[in-house]
């Protein structure tokens, strides 16, 4: 599961990807044009008290893919279209993080403007989107195509020439797949990220910029103010937060609203010998959450036993959760839910 990091030319996306990640991509426009991959764990305080309960030696977080996408086009460059290159690269995201500058980058001619950022991105993706499905559409003209396939080209293209993205449609799962081969981007999870200024950072967004982002997810951070932190050690950091003003980073904030926008839940398991947070897609039965375990518990699934992560820690663990009916027996067609801490019981 990947999430691209997305921007115009000099937005500040790499020094963000670089404050996640840890790694030292070259910024800046001496930096290459390719994109890059980093791993994050995604906090989970979840983990850290059920391995203190438990006294366990290990404590395992789900993961996070990071794509910083190639960069887009510099405004100040006169041109707004976003490269072949990108596009590719965005469409083998599974969730697109657009980063809209707030900053003042002496290397571009153009002032900050996000609002304007944000809307050059959404039409980015929505004339990303329209080329193929014309192209679609003038060969349906001379083959016949998939049942129902003419129809849901012509509700597409009209949405888009009406400069409406494709997840304000609603699709079926029935119409995704019709559309599946397409790579369409204005149909993927969006996640907005106002990269502020160091010395301006509050955290607050705009009115009128939420506005702009719909339904979308609009998240500030600063990524000069998060590299710093980043290159700190655990025990400097909150001396540099406070000093800033600030309670914490707002790296957490914004891995785990990636991890959310990626329809992940996670259940929990625990023991002696680790904690760990196991990512599942939102609606995962308890038969294909063991298989993320190990194939084995899959195959040979008898029930799955659940608590609830915040009944075991008001009521102090499984025993005494057990005691006060907390625990409960579920089968294979369970659907799971986020914080369950289960014990998976299988024979083979």
């Amino acid at each position: 599961m990947k999430v691209g990091i997305v921007g115009l030319g000099g937005a500040g996306k790499t020094t963000i990807f670089n404050a996640l990640t840890g790694l030292r991509v070259e910024t800046g426009p001496g930096g290459k044009r390719t994109e890059h991959m980093g791993v994050i764990k995604v906090p989970d305080p979840r983990v850290e008290r059920l391995a203190d309960m438990h006294h366990s030696r290990k404590r395992v977080y789900a993961e996070v893919t990071f794509v910083d996408v190639a960069a887009g086009p510099d405004l100040s460059a006169g041109r707004a279209a976003l490269p072949r290159t990108v596009i590719g690269a965005m469409q083998g995201c599974d969730a697109l993080v657009l980063v809209l500058r707030a900053f003042a980058n002496p290397a571009l001619a153009e002032p900050a403007d996000p609002e304007r950022d944000l809307r050059t991105l959404q039409a980015e993706l929505i004339l990303a989107d329209l080329g193929p499905l014309e192209n679609r559409r003038e060969r349906l003209k001379k083959e016949p195509g998939r049942p129902g396939e003419k129809e849901l080209l012509e509700r597409c293209i009209g949405e888009l020439e009406a400069e409406r993205p494709l997840s304000a449609l609603g699709l079926s799962p029935e119409e995704q797949q019709l559309l599946v081969g397409f790579g369409l981007l204005s149909t993927k999870p969006l996640l907005y990220l106002l990269n502020q200024d160091e010395g301006d950072f509050t955290g607050a967004v705009p009115p009128a910029l939420a506005a702009a982002a719909g339904e979308a997810p609009l998240l500030a951070l600063s990524a000069k103010i998060e590299m710093d932190i980043a290159e700190l050690s655990p025990e400097e950091q909150p001396e540099f937060l406070a000093a800033l003003g600030l309670e914490r980073s707002a790296r957490d904030r914004f891995v785990q609203a990636a991890y959310g926008l990626l329809d992940l839940i996670s259940f929990l398991t625990t023991g002696p010998d680790e904690s760990r947070a196991w990512p599942i897609r939102r609606g995962t039965t308890a038969v294909k959450a063991a298989g993320r375990i190990h194939s084995d518990i899959e195959r040979g699934f008898i029930r799955a036993e659940v608590i609830a992560y915040d009944a075991l820690v008001a009521l102090g663990g499984e025993k005494q959760a057990r005691d006060a009916g907390k625990l409960r027996l579920e089968g294979k067609e369970y659907v799971m839910h986020d914080g369950d801490v289960v014990e998976f019981r299988f024979n083979v």
